[in-house]
């Protein structure tokens, strides 16, 4: 619970993306709700600079180039009571001793996986319609691919299969409705009537990868999820198939996905990998049946403005008193980024 006067907050993050995410109407409504420091920025809980404004802090607005929050962010700033992140997973953000202590933490993931389910419509309905290897051919050749090159090409009836129910995966699952696409999903917290209900046919895993043309990655990156696509699920994808990772490189079995991409039997579009970025070297960078981008599915450019304005509307529900509308609680961490 915050105080009855305006909460002091203060805002952790690499001050760089500050402007994007609080541009001047935002960081307006954002100091009139709360006693915010637009000048200050902390990156060090450590720098004497920022002692002062800690030691006052009910709440710590976050975002990427946070540094690690643990027992010593609680010895800085003893009042903290509510961390807001503008930006996606706080998995990796968030202490031990921050949810032993009862801090409140809130995310803007919802809004940060607008744009990645929106990046992979784009991606699955070009890849249904081949333009990836069409573009490399007409490249090459200058002329137009003839009725025996598009006999296969075409998204009516297009098989897509989507790994995981996460946030990004539900809105993907949305995103996909006024498509004559057939749908499969695979959650294992997802029942058959759930899925449905969103839209897709649950099938198990082995069955979605061998009955899909197109399966996309939208599992969160935990201990349960690490190389689900090992050597022998990827195997399991039909001859052609296109796989699209927006998810986390640790997904996947690099060397056996490498291994079929080199063979030129799947094709994949790829905005994560494991190592991130691929090395010097990767053949993953030259090879025509990869599509590789620089990790851009998430939120970019004014697409950040989206998570600031979450987490100023999570802030003026706080402090009127209303309950959080983006809570995450530990005990999801199991099975959620």
């Amino acid at each position: 619970m915050l105080s009855a006067q305006p909460p002091r907050a203060v805002f952790a993050m690499d001050p760089v993306h500050l402007p994007q995410l609080f541009p001047p109407p935002l960081m307006a409504r954002l100091q009139d709700v709360a006693e915010v420091d637009a000048a200050l920025v902390v990156q060090d809980f450590a720098d004497p600079a920022a002692t002062e404004a800690l030691a006052r802090a009910e709440v710590l607005i976050t975002g990427w180039g946070c540094p690690h929050l643990d027992a010593d962010v609680l010895a800085a700033a003893p009042r903290l009571r509510t961390v807001l992140h503008a930006a996606g997973s706080v998995r990796s953000l968030v202490g031990e001793a921050l949810w032993k202590g009862g801090v409140t933490v809130c995310s803007a993931a919802t809004g940060n996986a607008l744009p990645v389910a929106e990046y992979t419509l784009a991606m699955i309905l070009l890849a249904g319609k081949d333009a990836f290897a069409h573009r490399e051919r007409f490249r090459d050749s200058h002329t137009y691919p003839s009725t025996t090159e598009t006999a296969a090409t075409g998204n009516l009836g297009r098989r897509v299969g989507i790994i995981g129910a996460s946030r990004v995966g539900r809105r993907v699952l949305e995103l996909l409705r006024p498509f004559d696409l057939t749908v499969a999903l695979y959650d294992p917290y997802v029942d058959a009537g759930e899925a449905a209900a969103l839209g897709a046919e649950s099938l198990p895993l082995e069955d979605l990868l061998s009955r899909s043309d197109i399966v996309s990655l939208h599992a969160p990156d935990i201990p349960q999820t690490y190389r689900m696509l090992d050597r022998d699920r990827l195997a399991l994808i039909r001859d052609g198939g296109v796989l699209i990772n927006t998810s986390r490189g640790a997904l996947v079995d690099p060397a056996a996905l490498a291994d079929e991409l080199v063979a030129g039997r799947l094709s994949a579009v790829l905005d994560v990998t494991e190592p991130e970025p691929l090395p010097t070297g990767s053949p993953l960078y030259s090879l025509p049946n990869v599509f590789l981008t620089p990790h851009i599915a998430g939120s970019l450019g004014n697409e950040l403005e989206r998570l600031g304005r979450i987490v100023v509307e999570e802030l003026e529900h706080l402090a009127a008193g209303l309950p959080p509308a983006h809570e995450v609680r530990h005990a999801d961490l199991v099975r959620v980024a």
